[in-house]
This record gives structure tokens, sequence and C-alpha cells, in this order.
């Protein structure tokens, strides 16, 4: 399911899931960063208990970032993460436990889409490399600036996969930085850590959920948890639903499309490499001092609320006259069961479902219609009633051809408005081009650093109209040549490779024609379509697939050997007698290890990741599996538009013949390589306040080498096994740092054991039901909120998950208020950090002073008070004051006027009772006759429920 398509789709459909992050930044004292405290309230209104990291989706935007430079080397990729995980902490604040769960071993199902992934980052980083180097070469030859090549080896990603040097290293430095925070950071004081690195095998999210099932099922267990699960995956979204957890939070970076990247060559904004002229960059501020500061904004968080997509989905597939009860579980669990068709990690989407196209919500319909002769739901607990999807499909089939056609006419019309649109532009374009200090500038940027100054405005101007006077004059009826200039003709017939269309990638399937079903199983199998046997091969195998993905999100891995055999999916009119095909999968299977999953999706490219004579069956012609490493692959685009979006065909691996040819070069491993062969275990963490770090230390003590039981009563319910663990970090022992910038742990507390999670039989089911004491969250959504998906305005997020929230405003007037207070280019910000005048924290210009309460700081307070003009406050900046203390409140809106070498002058405050408790105006007019001491008595607003008058 491809992430941004998914989420977009989402975020549209429901938009009052998504809630925008609170974050508090660390401060700067002297030159001193200080850390926020997150031991403190958590900013955005809710309390979460535990917090899940899918660590994936934090090592590879720190490695390899897009946006923004990469590190120069692995120190500084394992700082960046440290950093990464500190904000990510800082914003959720978890109070009970914090799980972080890196890829493992995945299950053969995983493997394929693996294996495409690197022969494909493999392919594009080679390609990129070699085009790169011809650019250089061109652009120095015409005498074009670059700075210096940095020699520097290539990171390569791939190497971000279990069993690789890196993971090992990665694991060692994530056990040292939990030691740290356990040891320095109040908010982790209390915390329980359990890390869960590439050697335990599972994917990261599969982790995480196979361990809130296997607590859940636990009798300690709190119903109400408030999970919180870290990752950009799209699968994330029904991972959440399926626990049926009610307090299930998401938090992702917020996904923004099209962010400007740097040039690979000049490092300058704007272009890519292949359109690279090598220019002198421009000169960023007076001196060049912001050279460094690449333009480039820190991503920022929001959070994806389950309990409301749980609200929204309850609107949605609730159904009148159903000839069953209704259970709101069970119609969320079809819809997850539903969404699978449109693409996930182990299968192909159909041809006739594509997310833009609405595919969900076609099938949501047809659901809705179907479900009455269905008899009962779809699915339950993660086992697929094949008789009633049956019945769903062949509804879906009926509409294939419909479907087809509508999409070859969006896409004509889409390809006809594109062109319009580039003539257009090409029409509009201007003769000219403002150049030098005549560049349109953007409001209020032209004093930024680095614009220029006008030094003969006058020349500039004249040299503007001859270049203007020198451009040949255009008529409406001209001619344009290819590259936009007049034609010296007007007849000049346009040549076919200079149109303006885009070419288009040849499509010989053509779905919206007649004949679509022979030609796409002749040209995607390489079969005939009336090879009825064959269809049913693949149809079976797709049933199979649909069978395994859910029960992999509801119980665990079915079958870690099984997938996908084929490249492309059926269609949905195929799906027919599928009733009795069987979905029962072979038990008591086995991951493979990290080296053998090394080896069977990694591309001989890759291969200095592995042993020297495991890497030699890669590329050796006498290999046994040299057909299984490629060096060139096909990419069929299968009807994209883009090299990224089709499927690269490569060959499937054999498991027997793989492991066959690995018998003859196990022996040649050396210890270390043995070891990081090994399956290993997740490692729970504490520090010396918490619970169990006596109990922990304890076992140590006594050295049981027995497992022992974890007790549930000093760890918020967690159960399960604890057993020694050999590299364990234990207190009064040093814990080396295994980065040389960072500092060794020489007086650590923090204490660390192995943890196996509650163990069950094969054949258990953990039941998809919200547990029995689990309260409901209170509804979020008004009646108003059903309608935001589909008026067509900007939906904006509300801030945290406080929907009272009030935002701080500042009108125009008090903008320009701070204009004339804060000195201009005192600082390398907006705001100085010169300290404050003396006598500037006296008084308080927006609350009243009341007895006994010490004096707060002020703002604006170098301003004249007999120089203003105090009126009655707006609306929205009136306060409410205690009727019981009779202070002055100061009025919340002055206009001041600023003069020169006007000295403060603190405000008076004075305790003087008034009709009612208020206090009474003063007279600070200028010398006119002030109210009577009593004033008018008006009636208090009549009561409108909204705000509280008494």
């Amino acid at each position: 399911m491809g992430v941004p398509a998914f989420f977009r789709w989402l975020s549209r459909k429901y938009p009052s899931i998504i809630v925008n992050c609170v974050e508090e930044k660390p401060k700067e004292c002297n030159g001193v960063k200080i850390p926020v405290d997150a031991s403190k309230p958590n900013p955005n209104d809710v309390e979460f208990d535990n917090l899940y990291l899918d660590m994936n989706g934090i090592i590879h935007p720190c490695t390899h970032p897009e946006d923004k430079p990469a590190p120069k080397n692995e120190d500084e990729m394992m700082v960046a993460i440290f950093e990464y995980i500190d904000r990510l902490f800082n914003i959720v604040r978890p109070r009970r436990l914090l799980y972080m769960a890196i890829d493992g071993v995945a299950p053969r199902a995983k493997m394929n889409q693996q294996r495409s992934r690197r022969f494909r980052a493999s392919k594009e980083g080679m390609e990129a490399a070699v085009e790169k180097q011809r650019v250089r070469e061109e652009i120095l030859a015409k005498g074009g600036f670059l700075p210096p090549e940095e020699i520097k080896e290539r990171f390569d990603s791939n190497c971000i996969t279990p069993g690789t040097e890196f993971m090992d290293n990665l694991a060692k430095c994530l056990r040292y930085y939990i030691a740290d925070r356990l040891n320095n950071d109040p908010g982790w004081k209390n915390l329980t850590v359990i890390l869960s690195d590439a050697s335990a095998p599972g994917e990261g999210e599969h982790k995480i959920m196979d361990y809130i099932r296997r607590q859940r099922a636990q009798p300690n267990h709190d119903p109400n948890t408030h999970h919180c699960l870290c990752g950009a995956d799209a699968d994330l979204i029904m991972l959440g639903l399926a626990t049926h957890e009610p307090n299930f939070t998401i938090i992702r970076e917020e996904f923004k499309p099209n962010k400007p990247k740097p040039c690979g060559l000049c490092n300058q904004f704007g272009h890519e490499v292949k359109d690279c002229e090598g220019l002198p960059r421009e000169k960023r501020g007076k001196h060049d001092e912001l050279a460094d500061n690449l333009p480039c904004a820190e991503g920022e968080f929001i959070f994806l609320r389950l309990n409301v997509l749980r609200e929204y989905l309850e609107r949605e597939l609730t159904m009148a006259s159903l000839p069953f009860p209704f259970d709101v579980e069970r119609s969320i669990d079809d819809w997850v069961f539903m969404c699978f068709f449109v693409g996930n990690d182990f299968l192909p989407h159909l041809p006739s479902l594509e997310i833009r196209e609405g595919a969900i919500d076609r099938l949501v319909n047809i659901y809705k219609n179907v479900v009455h002769k269905t008899g009962g739901y779809l699915t339950e607990s993660g086992y697929v009633n094949l008789q009633r999807v049956q019945m769903i499909m062949l509804a879906v089939g009926e509409v294939e051809d419909s479907i087809f056609k509508k999409r070859k006419e969006d896409e004509d019309s889409f390809r006809r408005r594109q062109k319009e649109k580039r003539k257009r532009m090409k029409r509009d374009q201007p003769a000219f081009t403002p150049s030098g200090i005549l560049t349109p500038h953007a409001l209020g940027s032209r004093n930024a650093p680095g614009s220029q100054v006008a030094r003969n405005p006058r020349q500039a101007a004249y040299e503007m109209r001859m270049q203007n006077n020198s451009s040949p004059s255009v008529s409406p009826n001209t001619s344009f040549m290819s590259d936009g200039s007049p034609s010296p003709l007007g007849g000049i017939k346009r040549k076919a490779e200079d149109s303006d269309s885009e070419p288009e990638p040849e499509d010989n399937v053509r779905l919206w024609e007649a004949g679509w079903k022979q030609r796409y199983y002749k040209n995607k199998f390489d079969v005939d379509a009336a090879d009825e046997k064959f269809r049913r091969k693949v149809v079976q195998s797709y049933v199979e697939g649909l069978c395994w993905v859910l029960r992999y999100y509801y119980q665990g891995c079915a079958s870690w050997k099984w997938y996908y055999p084929f490249h492309y999916a059926p269609f949905a009119s195929d799906f027919e007698g599928i009733a009795d095909m069987p979905s029962d999968f072979e038990k008591g299977t086995k991951p493979f290890k990290p080296l053998e999953q090394l080896m069977g999706v990694f591309p001989a490219a890759s291969g200095n990741f592995l042993p020297p004579s495991w890497r030699k069956l890669m590329s050796d012609p006498d290999s046994s599996i040299i057909d299984f490493y490629p060096e060139d692959f096909a990419i069929d685009l299968n009807g994209k538009k883009y090299a990224w979006q089709g499927v690269a065909l490569l060959p499937f691996v054999d498991e027997r013949r793989l492991r066959a040819a690995l018998e003859e070069v196990y022996p040649d491993l050396t210890p270390e390589e043995n070891r990081r062969n090994s399956l290993g275990c997740d490692v729970l963490f504490v520090g010396k306040l918490h619970p169990l770090h006596d109990f922990i230390l304890e076992l140590y003590q006594t050295g049981s080498t027995e497992p022992v039981d974890v007790p549930p009563e000093l760890c918020h319910g967690i159960q399960g096994k604890f057993s020694l663990d050999e590299e364990a970090i234990l207190p009064d022992q040093t814990v080396c740092s295994p980065v040389p910038m960072l500092r060794d742990l020489t007086q650590n507390t923090a204490v660390s054991i192995n943890f196996k999670d509650p163990q069950f039989a094969e054949d258990y089911i953990f039941k998809a039901v919200m547990l029995p004491g689990a309260k409901k969250p209170a509804t979020v959504l008004k009646p108003s909120d059903w309608e935001k998906s589909s008026n067509g305005r900007q939906w904006k997020p509300q801030l945290g998950f406080n929907r009272d929230r009030r935002p701080v405003h500042l009108d125009q007037a008090a903008f320009r208020t701070l204009g004339h207070v804060m000195p201009r280019g005192s600082g390398t910000g907006i705001y100085s950090n010169a300290a404050p005048p003396p006598g500037a924290y006296q008084g308080n210009l927006y609350r009243p002073l009341l007895r006994g309460q010490a004096q707060i700081p002020k703002l604006m307070s170098n301003m004249r008070p007999q120089d203003s003009w105090r009126g009655p406050p707006p609306l929205f900046h009136q306060q409410r004051f205690d009727r019981g203390v009779a202070a002055e409140p100061l009025l919340p809106w002055n206009r001041m006027l600023q003069t020169q070498n006007a000295h403060f002058q603190p405000n008076q405050y004075q305790m003087l009772p008034g009709p009612g408790g208020y206090p009474p105006r003063r007279d600070d007019r200028g010398g006119r006759q002030g109210y009577p001491r009593e004033g008018r008595k008006y009636p208090l607003p009549p009561p409108s429920g909204r705000y509280n008058w008494n």
C-alpha cells in the first residue's frame, strides 16, 4: 500500500483524526543547552502510558536524509538517531513503558519486497553516481564552479538489514543510550524500557503488536492503557485498529511532498544534479556567515487518533435491518481486511482497485450492499470466511470493465489539461526577466541578509528598458518555435519530437479495450487466458495471501516460509469458486538466520556486508545460485509513469537451493560472524528508582540459570520471563561509549536483563474484541465534523488533544508595537538575547496584581503611560476577575507611543474597594476629570452557555 496515497486519502476523508503536536523545544542559556524536562505534564493535554518506536522509520531518515546533507560518518548517524528519539520522547512523555523495535529477520513473504527494494536501491545508486560524475566533468570542462569533491565512501543504505556490522553496532549504541538516559533524564526514572534489536526475528511493528497481543491476554493487563506508536508506514493504522484497544494513537512526521533537496554537486537548492550549471554560490549574509545554515525546516509531528477514526468508521459502517446483530468491532475488522485489496507489503494490489480512484470507498459501498446476503461478517479474529469474500469480489468484478474505461478517460482528460497548461505558460511568459537589484522579492525579504543593494538604480532601470526594447515584438498571431521563440516565417510545422505532450510508456495490455483479460495474462504471465488451471493457481495463491496477511495482523506469523510466487495479481472477476480453497499453513516453520536473509535479499553490489566466501556465491559464474543475483533486470511500469512505481522483475529465490549452497560455506564463518548470525531476544532496562531494579539485581547476585517469571505488581502488569544477560548493563560498572564523541558512564545505576513475552500454544487464538473493563473514550466528533471531509475547504487540524485550547493571538497593532519596542539587528534571530533593562520586571500588563502575589515580568515596559490611550479592551482580550478581590486590573490593551530616552515608570496598583468588589477606574487621562468612584452600574450579560459569568 502506497504510504503517501493512503495517508492522503485517509486525512482527506477523516480529517479530525489528525492533531498537531505541541512540542516544547530545548532552551539555550549562555551557550549551554538546557534539555526539556519530560517529567512535567504533557503539553498536548494528554498522558500516554506506553510509547512504541518502529525504529526503522527513525534509522533511515537519520542515516541518509533526503532534505539535508547526510551525516559524515557512522558516529554522527548514531548521534542523530539519539536526538530523534529524544525529540519523540519529549513530545509523547510515556509514563510506564518505552518499547524500541528494530526490524529483525522478516517472514519469507516480506523478503520478496525487501529484495526488490534493495536491488532497486543498488541499481539507482550506481546509476546516480555515474550520472553525477558525468555532469561534474561536463561542468568543469565548460569552466563552471563546483566545490571540491569530498572523498568519502558512499553510504549503502542496504546495510540497514539484520546481520550486518552496522546493525550490530546500532544495538550496542542503543544500549548505551538507554543506560545514559535512565541515569540522567528525570523523565526516564520510573520507566521500563524494552529493546528488541535486529537479532530478534520479526518486523519491528509486528514485534510491537505481538507484545501488545500477548500482554492483553494476561489477567493483570490494564485495558485502559494509552498506547502511542511511532512510525510512518500506512499499515500501522491497520495494526492499531486490529488491537481493539480503546486508546491508541499514532505519532508520525508530517508528510510534506516536494521537499527541497540540495544538489548533489554544488549543494545548492532549486535544481537537481542533471540541471546543475556550476554557478558560484550566492553569498549568504554580509560576510557569508549564514553559508552553513541550509534552508530546511525541522519536520513537524502529528498525532493520528485511532479512537476518532473508530468513531468515523462506526458511523460509516453502521447498517440497519441486518439479519444478524451489528457489531462495530467486527465491522472494523472487515474494513481493515478490505484495505488489503488495494495493496500491502506482501501482495500486489488488484488491477481494478487504486486508492486514488476511491477503491476503498467503492469496496465499502459494495460491502454494505452485499453484507445483507452474506449472513455475517467477512472475518473473525483474523480468520477469513472465503464464501462471503467471494460475494464481495464477484460484485467488484461486475464493474471492472467500467472502472478501466473510466480510468482511461480520466488519464486522457488530465493529459489534455496539462498540455493546455504548458501552452498557456509558454504563451504568457514575459519577454524579459528582471535580474539583479530588480529581481522580484517576497514581501519583507528585501532587507534580508544576502539581498543586493542598488548602487546605481537609474543605470539599472535604463538597462532594463533597453532589454525590453531590444526584444522583438510579438503579435497574438505569431507562431512559436519549440523553444518558445517566434518563428521567422510563422508557418513552420512543429516536429513530432517538439510536441508539448510528454512521451507515454507503451501499454500493450490496454485494459480499456475489449479483450483486456486475455492480453493481461499473456503479457504478465505469458500464458493464455483460456488456461483455466493456471488462472486457478494464481487465484488460489492470492487467496492464501489474503488469509496469511490477515492472520499476520491479528494472530502473528502463520508461516515463516509462505510467499506469493507471482509478480502480478489476478482480476476480481477471477475470484469464483474460492470458498472451497484451503487456507491452512504449514506449522512449526522457523525464520531464516540473519546472514541467510542477507543472501536472499542483497544484490551482488552489496556483497561487501557478507563474509568473503558467502560473497563469492553472488559473483562467481560457476556458483550454483548465480541466477539469483542478476546484474541488470527489467522494470515493468505496469501502467504507471515512473520507474519507482513499476514492478521489478527479479527471479524468486528457491529456499532449498539457497540452503544447499550455504551449507558448503558455513564452516568459513568466524566466531564474531557466528554471533551475528544467531537469533537473539529482547532486553529490558530499568533505573535505580524502578521497583524492578532490586529484583533484577538479586537475580544476578544469586546467579539464577532458569527463566524467572516477571512480577507484574512491580512492572505495571507486564508479564513474561527473565533470564540473565551475558552482556548485561549492571550498577557500579562503567558503560563504555561506542561513540567516541560521547563520554563513558562511570557512575551507572541502571540494570538490564533478557526478557521474553508470555508463550502460548501454536493454535491459540487471540480474541479481536475490546477487553472487559475497557472504557470507551469520550466522543470527539460533533455533527459539524461529518461535513468537513466533503466541503472542499482547507481543513486545519487542532493543536494538542484539548479541543478548547485557545491559541495565542496578536493583531496588527500588537505586531506594530513589538516592531517599535524590539531592537532590530541586535541578534541573530527576531528577538535579542540581551538582558532586559533594570526595573523591567515590575508588574504585568495583562494580569491584575492580587493581594500577596509576587511581581510578574511586564511586557513592553519602556512605554510612557502618560502617552497612552486606554479604551475598552476587545472582546477576545477581556479577562474575568475574581469578584472577591478588589485588585485593579491593568487594562489589557494599550496603544502606546514610543519616544527616545523614555524612562520606565512602573504602573501603580491601588487595592481600593469598588462596587461589587471591582476596583475603581483611575484618573489617568492626562488631567481630565476622573469618573465617579461608584460609576454606572450595568447589568451583566445573559448566560449563553459558553462563558460562566458567576
